[in-house]
């Protein structure tokens, strides 16, 4: 079996940035440093995720799922539910800096449309990759994950998907990562990350 609970704990991550963002929009934090750094860390994190699926994932299972029509179908929705996310990211970017009288509307947009790809996504996509990738195919993916993210990347993708997340959520994260990972997040990554404040969490 793939061990998937990295993305699972992205898809996690994403839906709690966009709660935190429409928090801060109903309490009329949303032009505040530390919501306007969070929203930029959600874009980039988002962008690394679906660009590396769309280059190299989707990819590697169509050509495992060569001759079945109704998963080769499946990804193409994958790609257009993508391609639906990104102009609702643009939205909400612009009614942020225009301080617009729809963000709200616009954030409830982009927070149902992404919930809805990434339900998608989990209950036929994730399976799908159980049932055609190998975990050799696996590997060379999360592989090329980490070279986009770099060590530099990874000192805030690793923080920031086990920010807030439940002990036991936390653990399993961190289960699936190869050791030194859980040891440069205490020393080094952790700390750093907080202070960025992001959603204006406590940089204490």
């Amino acid at each position: 079996m793939i061990d998937l609970t990295t993305m699972y704990a992205s898809h996690d991550a994403f839906r709690r940035d966009l709660e935190r963002l429409a928090t801060a929009v109903a309490e009329r934090r949303a032009d505040t440093a530390p919501v306007r750094a969070g929203w930029e860390n959600f874009k980039h994190q988002l962008h690394i995720h679906h660009t590396a699926e769309d280059s190299d994932l989707w990819p590697r299972v169509r050509e495992r799922a060569a001759g079945r029509p109704r998963d080769l179908a499946l990804l193409d929705e994958m790609e257009a539910e993508h391609a639906r996310i990104d102009p609702l990211l643009d939205a909400v970017d612009t009614a942020l800096g225009d301080r617009a009288a729809e963000l709200p509307d616009l954030v409830r947009a982009l927070a149902a449309t992404l919930d809805d790809h990434l339900k998608h996504e989990e209950n036929s996509a994730l399976p799908l990759i159980q049932d055609v990738l190998t975990t050799a195919d696996w590997g060379a993916f999360t592989g090329r994950m980490r070279e986009v993210q770099g060590l530099r990347g990874a000192a805030v993708f690793v923080p920031w998907i086990v920010d807030g997340a439940p002990p036991a959520d936390r653990a399993a994260f961190f289960g699936s990562m190869p050791p030194p990972v859980r040891v440069l997040n205490r020393l080094f990554w952790q700390g750093s990350y907080r202070k960025k404040g992001l959603w204006a969490q406590d940089p204490s």
